[in-house]
């Protein structure tokens, strides 16, 4: 799931400011940022990539167009795969150094894309090669190296004209007069030793230098802003070509989902083997050694035999307590009968502050997504009953589009943070590993409000 989730259940009006005309200081800020953009770091780093586009592309560019013509064309003899598999291991190398360069001077955050894959456990050179042309990334680095050629050379052309022009511009007064000086020109122009009569046009006075300078700083000012939107677009490129992919993104966040749900299993499992080992099992052990004893004393002493009966029934009662506990643990029964509504009642019962439950759903959802919807209030209120302090509490359900939104809130004293390694952060992993999400809103002092929001997925059954 993504988006931003919205933690209120009808949206709330916001007040309209207006908006007020900048004052001298805030204009004086603006001109002198203006002024200062084309000698930031910023526009220097990526003014830097902007020129070295064209040398990396063009060894990306001829590697690519020589080395896999040559490897096609050889296609009918061995040589022709390997060869391209060296290839494309060449301009996979290209794009790891994209990537550095990208991280170094646009300040780029972007991920190693997947690595090869190798097809169940054969290993070999045969086997890399397969892995090679299969593997998605080699054919992104490929259209990299060919749609990067020519805008890298449009990007080195734009910034190589504008900033040898401005900077020569801007600098004309501290070597202009090396040109009439060292040789026979009286200056810089166009035409400068033309003969009389004849046209010319020459930067040799005090009000020439001005402008040279002032159209020099315009120039680079120009040269900033065209850096900026240029880098954005190598940006937008070395994102779509060389980082991972978005199949391969879900990919692993499946994998990553699918491990915490499977250590989830796994340790309720554990939990509950415990609780059986320790509860009802033990209890049930000793009630076979009452009763065994007590068959013993029914023809001796026929009294005694009766209070262990007793005492055993006694110790019945409560092993079917436990395994009443422990299988609502598991799955609640009113839950599957007669839903969130009934379900969440009769938890609610159970805690030990005060809770109101307020469910406003047309119809039920999934199974699955209903008992994720149950555990996650269960949890939540008995983080409200064990450390919140609360004198209330209340819990509502409902549908908010393809999603279903359950929120706790509470009066205690807050302070709830999913950061600090509390249960809240499983609770979170656990709601990941659906496509759900968890928000927490729990200032010290309180009041806190816990929303969680789980794919809605309509119920095979017939609905309520």
């Amino acid at each position: 799931m993504s988006g931003t989730l919205s933690t209120h259940r009808s949206d709330t009006m916001t007040g309209l400011t207006t908006p007020t005309a900048p004052d001298a200081a805030e204009r004086g800020s603006r001109l002198r940022n203006a002024l200062l953009l084309p000698f930031r770091a910023r526009t220097l780093r990526e003014g830097l990539h902007l020129l070295l586009n064209f040398p990396v592309a063009l060894a990306a560019f001829v590697t690519a167009v020589t080395g896999l013509a040559v490897s096609a064309g050889l296609l009918i003899t061995f040589v022709g795969l390997p060869l391209m598999g060296l290839v494309l291991l060449c301009l996979r190398g290209f794009g790891r150094l994209e990537r550095a360069r990208a991280r170094s001077l646009l300040r780029m955050e972007i991920a190693e894309p997947e690595p090869l894959r190798l097809r169940g456990e054969r290993t070999g050179p045969m086997a890399w090669m397969g892995a090679m042309l299969r593997s998605n990334v080699s054919w992104r680095a490929v259209a990299y190296a060919l749609l990067g050629f020519p805008w890298g050379v449009f990007t080195f052309c734009v910034v190589l004209v504008l900033w040898s022009a401005g900077w020569s511009m801007l600098t004309f007064p501290l070597w202009f007069w090396i040109v009439p000086a060292s040789t026979d020109e009286p200056g810089v122009g166009i035409n400068p030793g033309a003969e009389e009569g004849e046209w010319s046009w020459v930067w040799d006075g005090p009000l020439e230098v001005v402008m040279a300078v002032v159209l020099g700083a315009l120039l680079l000012m120009l040269a900033s802003v065209l850096i900026r939107f240029l880098a954005h677009g190598d940006r937008a490129l070395v994102s779509l070509l060389l980082g991972p992919s978005a199949a391969a993104t879900r990919m692993w966040q499946l994998e990553s989902d699918r491990s915490q749900v499977v250590d989830a299993s796994a340790e309720d499992l554990r939990r509950i083997e415990r609780d059986l080992h320790d509860g009802a099992q033990a209890r049930l052990v000793a009630l076979a050694m009452d009763l065994g004893l007590a068959k013993e004393k029914l023809t001796e002493d026929p009294e005694a035999a009766a209070r262990m009966v007793d005492e055993a029934h006694g110790e019945v009662k409560l092993a079917l307590q436990e395994l009443r506990d422990l299988a609502r643990g598991i799955h609640p029964a009113v839950l599957t009968d007669r839903g969130l509504g009934p379900a969440l009642s009769s938890l609610a019962g159970r805690c030990t502050v005060p809770v109101t439950v307020d469910v406003e759903l047309d119809w039920r959802p999934a199974e699955a997504i209903e008992g994720i919807a149950y555990f996650t209030a269960s949890e939540l209120l008995q983080n409200v009953s064990k450390h919140s302090g609360a004198r209330r509490a209340s819990v509502d359900i409902w549908r908010s589009q393809d999603r279903l939104m359950l929120q706790v809130t509470d009066d205690g004293r807050g302070g709830a943070d999913p950061a600090s390694g509390s249960g809240l952060s499983g609770l979170a992993e656990r709601l990941a590993a659906v496509d759900g999400l968890l928000a927490v809103h729990s200032p010290e002092g309180g009041p806190t409000t816990i929303t969680a929001a789980l794919p809605w997925r309509d119920r095979v059954a017939a609905r309520r």
